[in-house]
């Protein structure tokens, strides 16, 4: 009689999350920009990730249902090429912005790697994610690493990323980043993961404008609940008097930026007073505090602007209506799957 695999520890928790002077800093910069504008990482507290994990449940959210169902269909093919593409085999999965950790269970079927690493700027949310998934794959190694991997000079010392690296990217996450931004941000993993690493990229493709601008902005209220939950939290963090119900939430596409604008719109004239940065803050009806821009690019942009940053496609899966692909990248590579 065979036996089951034997649970492995309890995934680590490393928590380099981002201390109240780095959240105080970011806040007054952010609002002190014209217009005002926070980053998105700030969105992700506990509440907010939670939030979150809901806004990907929704019917209009199509991207994670569309991605979830490409790594099912072609998570053997994707394992193939990273075969053919790794140095040494299994590689370690390391991926940026875990959140709940939903989205890596076919790479992690198909791949059987190494290890497993979730990075994320929620520890809780992240660690309990971990703990959930180790359950189901007793046989991968697994550790959560609580940061902001945008500020992350390196990944930590860890018996666990020793080996080859494949970065996972889901989510169309680059997309919150401006061209130039997700040069940078795509160079930073390439640092982070070292030579020779391959990056599996999610991302979404320029649909039609009500679907794209429904998918932020669903009917239940989800989205904007995340998007004011912002404000709660700088109210909890910092000891601000942000008046939630004095924000309207509004997600519009701007076709000059190719992208949803994500913003919480003042109804009126308020003043808002955050006394770790000894100022009060005047907001006009109808002033706007950007929470978040989602880019949307097609195959062609994202090879692009991965290829300014040392990155060489290998292989492209898309589903039948080409609405959402998944990029794989070898940094420095010029073969194909």
């Amino acid at each position: 009689m065979s036996s089951s695999p034997t649970l492995l520890t309890r995934p680590e928790l490393i928590d380099l999350h981002p201390s109240p002077g780095d959240v105080c800093a970011a806040v007054g910069q952010g609002l002190a920009r014209q217009p005002r504008q926070l980053p998105p990482w700030l969105l992700y507290d506990q509440q907010g990730s939670r939030l979150f994990e809901a806004i990907c449940q929704q019917p209009e959210y199509h991207l994670t249902r569309l991605e979830k169902c490409l790594l099912q269909r072609h998570g053997s093919h994707i394992g193939h090429c990273c075969t053919e593409h790794s140095a040494a085999a299994p590689v370690t999965v390391v991926e940026f912005g875990a959140g709940g950790a939903h989205k890596v269970t076919p790479l992690l079927h198909a791949l059987q790697p190494a290890a497993y690493v979730a990075l994320d700027i929620s520890a809780t949310h992240v660690h309990t994610a971990c703990i959930g998934l180790q359950a189901l794959h007793p046989q991968v190694p697994m550790v959560a690493i609580c940061c902001d991997y945008e500020q992350l000079p390196a990944l930590p010392d860890h018996p666990l990323l020793a080996g080859q690296r494949l970065g996972f990217f889901p989510g169309s996450s680059l997309g919150n980043c401006s061209r130039a931004g997700a040069v940078a941000l795509l160079r930073h993993m390439a640092t982070l993961l070292g030579p020779g690493s391959l990056l599996l990229l999610g991302m979404d493709q320029p649909q039609s404008i009500p679907a794209m601008e429904a998918a932020y902005d669903d009917a239940a209220g989800v989205s904007a609940r995340f998007a004011r939950n912002l404000l709660l939290r700088l109210n909890r963090d910092l000891g601000a008097n942000f008046q939630p119900r004095h924000f309207a939430y509004q997600a519009r596409w701007d076709a000059s930026e190719q992208r949803i604008e994500m913003a919480l719109v003042s109804q009126r004239e308020q003043v808002v007073s955050i006394p770790p940065l000894e100022t009060v803050v005047h907001w006009a009806s109808g002033e706007r505090l950007i929470t978040e821009h989602s880019h949307k690019w097609g195959p062609e942009d994202v090879r692009n602007l991965a290829r300014q940053a040392g990155w060489r496609a290998v292989g492209r899966w898309c589903d039948t209506q080409d609405r959402f692909s998944l990029h794989l990248m070898e940094h420095g590579s010029l073969s194909q799957c």
